[in-house]
This record gives structure tokens, sequence and C-alpha cells, in this order.
């Protein structure tokens, strides 16, 4: 049994016993003898006493050694226990958060069964909703990324000091050999673009990265953009001394929350690198000027820093927040297959707070009349390969609106599958006053909903299954109206 834990239960269990003989620290270190900081350390699990200490702790609070260094637990602590062997606390990225596991189980300490069972009622949602231990962990780097409104200065300045080391003038638009040289010559990379074509177990992986010969296999059907993007991440990894990470692009499985932290900070910076920061801001400012939108505008502007939409969209989730105040936005990317017809929401960033539209964890049907799900349609019966569009969307359940923009393009990394990004930017007086093209009377605007389930616009001929979730609301409401009216005819 490990070390941490005996010593996390012997700290509980003293805790446990100077409480009950209604004891303060300061006076149980009187009676003892003991440091008030040392007992301190000892209860928060920091500190194992020796025997002869045991002893003295055991003759002040009246209970026998055996009790005090016995691991078995009343039924109060019971609980603690059962949550400190299945070391749920060390799959909890606390620290990003700046909480210590102490102070946690302090908390838990206080009330071990009642937060016992809030935790058990978690994992019994996580259970129903088929949440797995990688949609944990990216859960809470989400959160992470909101609470910091997804701008790092620390990773942007990392971008500029890597930049300035090897001479990269980012006001260029740079291009795969200025990264690969650098692989190469500098960090003694071999890239290898033949061997992963020939498994088609890796039909859907653009890289895999081999540590110990420092060989990166690139997939032959990678384009421009996206080997930027492999061999930026690469050169993230190495400028920022990051060794815990992950192998594979995209990701199969991640072992430890610090290779999904690891992994978002080295796309980070290769988001950063691709697009600098400072002349991004210079455009968009120039942008938000126009007194009407144009989708031509928005692919120009695009293309001046890359041919990946989701790049870009990505970056502007790290600028608008930080140089325009523009706080309340949110990302979708969406996947679609034709032959099966569902949509599914694979990534989601909301900043601020969580806003519409959002992911449901229950097989509802996202509302078609979202700007993201029209573009994939409008994608499937053309022969372009990616189509632009913009709306601004009204919720039928809240007085809330949003610019919403979104690229459709086919999945890069799966055969058969469409996929687009959108962005959202909520209208109010501040982006009114940051974005002048809002006010263009000649953007299409659209009721929307949430999902067909739970969507009230009773004449929409995008509907693909019925409001059953409002029919069930409306159903109760009438059902307890009858029930009041019999209570009051029989009071």
């Amino acid at each position: 049994m490990e070390e941490e834990y005996i010593r996390l239960i012997f700290g509980l269990k003293l805790k446990q016993i100077r409480t009950e003989k209604n004891l303060s620290l300061f006076g149980l270190a009187k009676m003892t003898g003991l440091s008030k900081s040392y007992l301190n350390e000892i209860e928060k699990g920091k500190k194992y006493p020796k025997r002869d200490k045991i002893v003295l702790l055991s003759e002040a609070l009246e209970t026998t050694y055996d009790q005090l260094v016995s691991l078995k637990l009343d039924k109060n602590l019971a609980p603690i226990g059962e949550i400190l062997q299945s070391r749920i606390l060390k799959e909890i990225p606390l620290d990003i958060f700046g909480i210590k596991e102490s102070d946690l189980i302090d908390i838990i300490a206080e009330a071990p069964v009642k937060v016992n069972a809030f935790i058990s009622t978690l994992f019994e949602i996580a259970k129903h909703y088929n949440l797995t231990r990688e949609s944990f962990f990216l859960a809470a780097l989400r959160s992470y990324q909101e609470a910091n409104n997804n701008y790092f200065e620390e990773i942007e300045l990392q971008v500029e000091k890597f930049a300035k080391a090897y001479s990269l003038d980012l006001n260029k638009r740079l291009n795969s050999k200025d990264f690969e040289e650098i692989l190469v010559e500098e960090y003694g990379y071999t890239i290898e673009n033949d061997e992963l074509a020939q498994h088609k177990e890796l039909n859907n992986l653009r890289s895999v990265f081999v540590p110990s010969s420092k060989t990166l296999l690139v997939s032959s059907e990678t384009d421009d953009s996206q080997r930027m993007f492999i061999y930026a991440k690469e050169i993230a990894y190495n400028f920022l001394n990051i060794t815990d990470r992950l192998f594979t692009f995209s990701w199969i499985k991640f072992d430890s929350f610090d290779q999904v932290l690891n992994n978002f900070i080295a796309s980070y910076f290769a988001g950063a690198l691709l697009i600098p920061r400072k002349s991004l801001v210079a455009s968009l400012k120039s942008f938000f000027d126009k007194k009407t939108f144009s989708t031509n505008d928005f692919q120009m502007l695009m293309d001046g820093f890359t041919d990946s939409p989701e790049t870009f969209y990505q970056r502007l989730t790290n600028v608008l927040p930080k140089d325009f105040n523009l706080k309340n936005l949110f990302f979708l990317r969406f996947s679609y297959k034709p032959e099966r017809g569902d949509f599914q929401l694979t990534k989601e960033l909301h900043i601020t707070n969580l806003l519409e539209p959002h992911a449901n964890e229950r097989n509802e049907h996202y509302c078609r009349r979202w700007i993201s799900l029209k573009t994939i349609q409008d994608l499937t019966e053309t022969t372009e390969n990616h189509v632009l569009d913009s709306q601004i969307s009204s919720y039928n359940h809240t007085d809330n609106e949003y610019f919403v923009i979104s690229s459709a393009t086919k999945d890069p990394f799966r055969k058969g599958y469409y996929r687009s990004i959108a962005l959202g930017i909520m209208i109010n007086q501040h982006s009114l006053s940051r974005i002048a093209f809002l006010q263009d009377e000649n953007i299409k605007r659209r009721k929307v909903g949430v999902t067909c389930e739970s969507c009230s616009i009773s004449d929409c001929l995008e509907r693909v299954a019925p409001p059953k979730n409002l029919e069930r609301k409306a159903r109760f409401l009438q059902t307890d109206m009858v029930v009041k009216e019999i209570m009051e005819k029989y009071k």
C-alpha cells in the first residue's frame, strides 16, 4: 500500500479523534510537547510520526496505539478511504485550478458521508452518459481554457522568443521547409514520408514520432498546412522541453492529464507560430471596420495566414478575448458522414460562460438551422473543397443573438466524413461597437433552437424529430394543474 495513502489515513484519524475530544491543535501540542505545525502536517498527510510520537498521541487522546495506526476506518471516514484508494484525486488535475489535494481532503473530511454521496452521484452521471477517462480530461482542459479566456501570455512570449532565436520573420507567411530545416538541423530529426501509407490501420493518423531515434513519420496524404502544424508542434515539444507527450497525431489515447495539457500547449504554440498575434490583430481591426460583411473578404483574411480553417478559427478564440475584449464566444467542430446521417459535435469551447449551442449527450438531434450544419450539407451537394457561410442566429427560448461564421471541408483525417468549424460572437453593445458589420442588414438572420427535441418552433421545415421534451413538460404542467384543482376541491 502506498506510503502516501497510509499518511493520509493516519492524519484523518488523528484529526477525527482530536475534534471528537474537543481539542485544538494548540491544546494537543501542549499535552504532547509536539509542535503545532508538526501536528498540522501530520493531519494533512504530509508526515507520518515515529513510534514514540504515536505513543504520546495515543496517551494524550486516550486511545490505543493499535487504533491510531490501523488502516481500518469507521463508518464516517470509510467513504474517504474509498475515494483515496480509487485514486480519483490523482486523476483530477487540481493543480491547474490552484487547488491543493490536501484542501480537498479537508473538505471531504468535514462531511465525508455527504461529500462521498455527491462524488458517487457524479460518477453515476458519468457512467450514464458514457463519459470516458479521456472525456473527463478533455472537459477539465476545456474548463482551464475557458477560465483563462483561452489566452496564454507565456506561450505567446515563447513563440516570439523562438522566432527571434531562429531568425524567423513573423510578418511573413512561413512554409513547411522553414520548420523542417529546424527539426532536422537543430533537433536531429529524421523525417520519413512513406511508412504510414503501408499500414491500413494507420489511415487516420497524420504523424507518428519515434522518440528513441527521433524519427517523425508523416503521412504522404498530408497537405502543406497539416504538415506545417505537425512540424510546429514538434518544435514546441523541443523548444519548451516537453517530454511527457503524445506520439501520434491525431491522438489515440491519453495516459495522464499532463499529456492532455502538454498536447494543448504544443498545439497553442503551433497556432501562435503559424498565425502571429500582432499581424492577425492588425488585419482583424481593418476587417472589423468594414460596414458590410462579405464571405469573400473573410476568405481573403484567412488565406493571408493559413489554408486550415480550423487553425484560423481556433486562433481567433485566442486573440478576440484578449485584444478586442470579445469574451462571449463559442467554437464548435462538427463531424458528419452522409451514410450515417447524424451530426457529431466533436469539439467545443465557450468563453465566459456556457453559450448556446452546446453539446448534449442524450442522442438528440441538433438544430438543422445552425449554419455549421448547413455548410456541411451544402458541401456534400457541391464539388467545392470549402463552403463558407454566415448568419445571425436568434435562439427561440432566449433573447440571445450571435453572429456565427462557419467553414465546411472534407475531414482531413477520415475518408467519407465531412467537418465544419464555427465561431460564434454574441451580439451585444460591446461587440456592436467593435465590429461595424454586425449592423449590416444584409446578413441573413434565422431563428434557431438547440435540439429538435427541445425546440418550440412550430413551423420548422428542417425538423427531423418531434419536440418530445416540450411535450413531456406540457403534460407534466397539465397534470400538475389538475392535481392542484382536486386538492383545492377536497381540502
